[in-house]
């Protein structure tokens, strides 16, 4: 007789990388973390003059930078923010820069925001890819579609 695991045993085991690629990893939460910590947290200061939807993005990235701090202690658990700020970075550039670019109306703020939004290379860089793919993509036992009997 054969045992399988469940999918949910298998996502609970520690991943294992080594200490080179956790180190990389931190430094990928570090580079976000620390950014958005410099150039935001001082912002908490004048939170009363915010409007809402200014607000509601400040208090996000506060946030946020909070979670990538706390995945220098636990990288690999804390991954989908780095996945997040992936994300939201990637469809930024590819469905608002990508076409004013190709226009020749990549000017003022928003030139300014994309070169910001163009660090995420880093962030990009520092993503253990692969283990990326092993635990959320392709995790073994783990089917959307059927059901085990």
């Amino acid at each position: 007789m054969t045992t399988t695991s469940t999918p949910s045993a298998d996502l609970q085991t520690p991943a294992v990388l080594s200490p080179l690629r956790l180190t990389v990893l931190r430094f990928g939460y570090l580079v976000m973390g620390l950014g958005l910590a410099v150039v935001k947290w001082p912002e908490l200061a004048r939170s009363g003059s915010w409007g809402l939807e200014e607000g509601t993005i400040q208090c996000m990235l506060v946030a946020l930078s909070v979670l990538a701090l706390l995945g220098l202690r636990y990288p690999v658990r804390m991954l989908p923010v780095l996945l997040f700020e992936v994300g939201w970075k990637l469809l930024w550039l590819g469905l608002v820069a990508l076409p004013l670019w190709a226009r020749g109306d990549l000017v003022g703020e928003t030139r300014t925001q994309a070169a910001e939004i163009l660090w995420v290379v880093i962030v990009i860089a520092t993503v253990p890819w692969d283990h990326v793919v092993a635990r959320f993509v392709t995790a073994p036992g783990d089917s959307w579609f059927h059901r085990r009997r």
